[in-house]
């Protein structure tokens, strides 16, 4: 899932969205303050996010084969998908990749191979990983779990595929459902047609079957008039951002609705014709050919092919977007994914071995980059330490929010940094948070310690809070971990 519920200031300047009403996702969410009456209005400690310092990468992996889809499991590893091998492989800082599974039936030709991939939101429950690829007959999504990878499961099959344009991204929703981009697949016109499911972005349920609520009852399209889309990515609001490469004059930046046409094949960027949605952000394919996207804070971070470079993107909190500015331009050559973390930094893969680049000799990489409130990286062992702990949660709850106080006591030897994390049981969506940057992917939370409170001696304890939304039930969530060892609940 590709939403981090951040703490940051909501920026102000920037352009508004197309003259067409936003809906779908779009929704309110508290601001980045503790609520006013509640002990401790002040609310210290908060800490912008999505303000890295890319000047202080760390390498956590080389040698691999264009790896494309990307995503985090619960202890804050990554699952990564090499697009000509259809290997997944399990990433962590410090540790050579290890090969998880082999997924069958891939066929890289051209553009297609192992694409997409997705952590189950539910993953704590269900266990299922989510791959997007290319077969000889055509693109499919199936999943499997990790303790029995050899079973894949089919979810979606029967997508068009080609040489190009066969789409691929794939990512869950704050819904909890399955987005899906799919592309042409070479065939301009079926973006247009309704029944066909390329040029589109789709929304399906975990099993595949349809949900109710979409544009068109029965069908899986939740937008139209797409050529390529390659990056989805949501905001704290739930608004859905998604990249999407342009043929020979403009890509583009659109902010996704539900039933929104884009206008391709009809039009390529911006039509000022009221049956099709304008772009928020146009480039030249040479300044980007967009592929990933991710959002921290308040920052949409888009990787870029052709253009060689990182795009740092201001979103204004109302949909619209201030002046992009291009990071690491031609410092690691094709960039084809970015994900914010949940330690906090952002992950960016490298795509030179994918026939169009120059490989260096360690490439393709995955690097990470700290937030700008990291002093020194964060310690990275690679074995967790025997620290254990105790966890008092204190809730103050109203219609449908609450803030929770979370006291950690650590009961082992010292540690120089922490990360809390746990997993709720409902739909709980934390919105912002006070001593510790707290990141949020589908029910699992990570809590991290600020730059200035990440000592934390044996016996010695630390307190953050946050804010919260939910609807139905809100239980206390029933296990917490400290740097990845269960701790008792008080």
């Amino acid at each position: 899932m590709k939403i981090r519920l951040t703490v940051g200031a909501v920026l102000a300047a920037g352009l508004v969205a197309g003259s067409v009403g936003v809906g779908g996702l779009a929704g309110a969410v508290p601001t980045a303050e503790r609520p006013s009456g509640l002990a401790g209005d002040a609310a210290p400690g908060l800490l912008a996010v999505g303000d890295f310092d890319l000047t202080r990468p760390e390498t956590v992996a080389t040698g691999l084969q264009v790896p494309w889809g990307m995503d985090f499991l619960p202890d804050g590893s990554a699952l990564v998908a090499q697009r000509p091998t259809g290997q997944v492989v399990r990433v962590r800082p410090g540790q050579q990749p290890e090969t998880v599974a082999q997924i069958s039936g891939v066929t890289p030709t051209s553009e297609g191979g192992l694409l997409g991939l997705a952590v189950s939101p539910s993953y704590p429950q269900d266990g299922w990983i989510y791959v997007y690829f290319t077969t000889a007959t055509d693109n499919r999504i199936a999943r499997f779990r990790l303790t029995s990878p050899q079973n894949q499961e089919p979810v979606l099959t029967g997508l068009a595929r080609a040489a190009i344009h066969n789409g691929g991204r794939i990512a869950f929703g704050p819904d909890g459902l399955l987005y899906v981009g799919v592309g042409d697949a070479g065939q301009t016109a079926t973006a247009q047609d309704p029944q066909s499911r390329n040029g589109k972005i789709l929304r399906i349920r975990p099993d595949g079957s349809v949900p109710a609520g979409n544009p068109i009852a029965g069908s899986p399209v939740y937008s139209l008039g797409h050529r390529h889309v390659q990056g989805l990515a949501w905001d704290a609001q739930g608004r859905l951002y998604a990249t999407e490469f342009g043929q020979n004059t403009w890509d583009e930046v659109n902010l996704i609705v539900a039933g929104g046409n884009y206008g391709w094949p009809t039009v390529e960027g911006r039509a000022n014709d009221p049956r099709f949605r304008d772009p928020l952000i146009t480039w030249t394919p040479a300044e980007a050919s967009p592929s990933g996207a991710t959002i921290a804070g308040n920052r949409l971070f888009v990787a870029s092919l052709r253009g060689n470079r990182l795009w740092n993107v201001p979103l204004n909190g109302s949909g619209g977007v201030g002046t992009p500015t291009a990071e690491l331009v031609g410092t690691y050559g094709r960039l084809r994914t970015v994900e914010y973390g949940p330690d906090g930094w952002l992950w960016v893969t490298t795509s030179n071995r994918d026939g169009r680049g120059t490989p260096a000799a360690n490439d393709d990489r995955i690097l990470r980059f700290p937030p700008r409130d990291t002093v020194t990286p964060t310690p990275t062992p690679t074995t967790p330490g025997p620290a254990t702990c105790t966890v008092n949660w204190t809730a103050n709850q109203w219609n449908n929010g609450f803030t929770a106080d979370v006291t950690v006591t650590n009961r082992g030897p010292a540690l120089t940094s922490w990360t809390v994390t746990w997993s709720f049981t409902g739909n709980q969506q934390v919105t912002n948070g006070w001593n510790a940057q707290v990141t949020q992917s589908g029910r699992n939370v990570t809590a991290r310690n600020a730059a200035w409170n990440g000592s934390l001696s044996t016996n010695g304890a630390v307190s953050f809070g946050f804010q919260a939304t939910y609807s139905g039930s809100n239980d206390r969530p029933s296990e917490f971990r400290l740097n990845g060892t269960p701790c008792q609940t008080g």
